[in-house]
């Protein structure tokens, strides 16, 4: 075969333009710093880089906004924790001086009013927040936990108890005690007070978690559970709700009543062993002994999975103040009940697998990690209820206290066995047996106290300790996927990147290469076949 020059020409643009495209290919790498510019450069290389990507891209995801996110909802819900701690702390200690049977006036008027302060913080510490979400009222991170001004909204509510939410209560009955003012003690209504007046009488309740509650709906109702029996009166393992106090229930003579608290409904139920009674100011249902006894019966079998020990009490309540607790945050309940705007919430409360609302968040390969705590974990309804109960006591010692000052002073200045100084002497007889049972009273109230709020600690410990736990758990998933991090990152980088060094003197030996092939190409092609004739 004749090689002729044309041939040699074509030979050497193709080798140079060959040598040109390694160039190009070599120069692309150098500014890009990857191996390859599109898929078909190097098809393993690119499925590798895809894979990696992907892996890369999810754990920042998890490093650098899952984990940050979950540590600072931790942080906040930590710090409300420890506050809370704190204020029940504080409530034990003012528990702990108000059992003191020595106080003073000065004394309790102090420990009132640091009991008011340290029940309105409370609950404001359970409206903290992270980044506008609250975090501890469950997915309803828009809702806060409690009123945040005066509402008039209709709920049904429904708490699920047991027999440990029965309690007693003492009532001291002080007539027209705290009536009595410099101007009026000889009033006829108010000259006949006497020691005899004065009474006090414990009797069993069920303190609803609010008071103020609905007066002139639908009374409230007690479903407890009660075993079925055989024909011979044997049990059968079976139960079925029954509503204590119903009419058609022939071991239930009567029904519930209402009565409002100025209607002495303690001395009432005191003396009644059947009454079954309502007071909608107070949020308490009173129980006769018979009921009482009724639902003390109540038991848990632990041979099954459902709760045969759960009284459930259902009422209305429809006026709130700023400070109230969200019923949706604790209870099966329904807002506006009966109308077309009607809410329910919690539906799955009230069967064996309630859903709670545990918020969690992706940190990491098929790995979540819980991150808030709920309000009926910590910032329970009784906080609240019990300083109220509190406050009511030491308010009526105070009272009371004022009360005889004021009859001491104006008996010290009332003629010896004149009428004034007789009826003064009775009313200041009154008031000396009032004050004995008030504080009797007192002191058992804040003796238990140092024991609920006690429970309340241990509570807010316990969540407090929880959300360390969890804190400590994504420190260790968070070192894990920095490593992870670190690792694929590396392994992207050695998958994808150049070496510079190297690419860098390829290029600068294909750079020589093209100039050399064009030296030779441009001597070789002066020579032609004229050159030999």
């Amino acid at each position: 075969m004749r090689i002729t020059n044309k041939i040699m020409q074509n030979n050497n643009l193709s080798n140079i333009n060959t040598n040109k495209i390694y160039q190009d290919k070599l120069s692309t790498q150098m500014s890009t710093q990857k191996k390859i510019n599109r898929p078909s450069d190097d098809p393993v290389v690119a499925i590798r880089a895809l894979r990696l990507r992907s892996s890369v891209t999810e754990i920042t995801q998890y490093y650098s906004k899952n984990i940050p996110d979950a540590e600072s909802w931790l942080s906040v819900t930590e710090d409300a924790l420890k506050n809370l701690s704190q204020i029940m702390t504080n409530m034990i200690s003012q528990c702990t001086k108000g059992s003191n049977g020595d106080l003073t006036t000065e004394d309790r008027q102090i420990i009132l009013e640091q009991l008011k302060a340290l029940g309105e913080e409370v609950y404001a510490t359970g409206d903290a927040d992270y980044a506008g979400r609250y975090v501890f009222t469950g997915y309803r991170t828009d809702t806060s936990l409690s009123f945040d001004k005066e509402q008039t909204l209709n709920y049904s509510i429904t708490e699920q108890l047991d027999k440990s939410a029965i309690d007693s209560v003492t009532k001291v009955n002080t007539g027209k005690l705290l009536d009595i003012n410099s101007s009026n003690y000889m009033d006829a209504d108010l000259k006949t007070v006497a020691e005899q007046d004065i009474s006090s009488v414990d009797v069993y309740r069920i303190r609803l978690a609010y008071n103020d509650c609905l007066a002139d709906g639908e009374l409230p109702s007690i479903e407890y559970q009660s075993e079925i029996m055989d024909g011979n009166g044997d049990p059968t393992g079976t139960y079925e709700w029954k509503t204590l106090g119903a009419p058609a229930d022939p071991a239930n003579p009567g029904a519930m009543e209402q009565m409002h608290s100025y209607e002495d409904p303690y001395s009432y139920v005191a003396g009644k062993e059947d009454a079954l009674v309502y007071v909608p100011e107070t949020g308490e249902i009173l129980l006769g002994k018979t009921y009482y006894e009724q639902l003390m019966q109540t038991k848990d079998d632990d041979a099954t999975v459902s709760n045969e020990a759960e009284i459930r009490v259902t009422y209305e309540k429809s006026s709130w103040q700023k400070g109230d607790l969200r019923p949706e945050h604790y209870f099966y309940c329904e807002s506006n009940p009966g109308t077309n705007d009607a809410i329910l919430y919690n539906e799955s409360y009230k069967t064996e697998n309630a859903e709670h609302q545990d918020i969690e968040y992706d940190v990491g390969f098929n790995q979540t990690i819980r991150v808030n705590s709920t309000a009926d974990e910590c910032f329970q309804h009784g906080i609240g209820r019990e300083v109220d109960d509190l406050v009511n006591a030491m308010q009526n010692v105070l009272d009371l206290e004022g009360v005889r000052t004021n009859i001491k002073s104006l008996l010290d200045k009332a003629e010896e066995g004149s009428e004034k100084a007789t009826v003064l002497q009775n009313q200041l007889d009154a008031v000396d047996k009032a004050l004995t049972y008030a504080k009797d009273k007192e002191q058992k109230l804040f003796e238990k106290g140092i024991t609920s709020f006690q429970g309340y600690l241990d509570d807010a410990n316990l969540c407090i300790t929880n959300c360390g736990t969890r804190s400590s758990k994504l420190s260790l998933i968070k070192n894990r996927m920095q490593n992870q991090k670190t690792s694929f990152e590396t392994l992207k980088s050695e998958n994808e990147d150049i070496d510079i060094t190297e690419v860098a003197i390829q290029l600068t030996s294909a750079e020589l290469t093209y100039e050399a092939a064009l030296m030779a190409t441009g001597k070789v092609a002066k020579t032609t076949l004229l050159n030999f004739i």
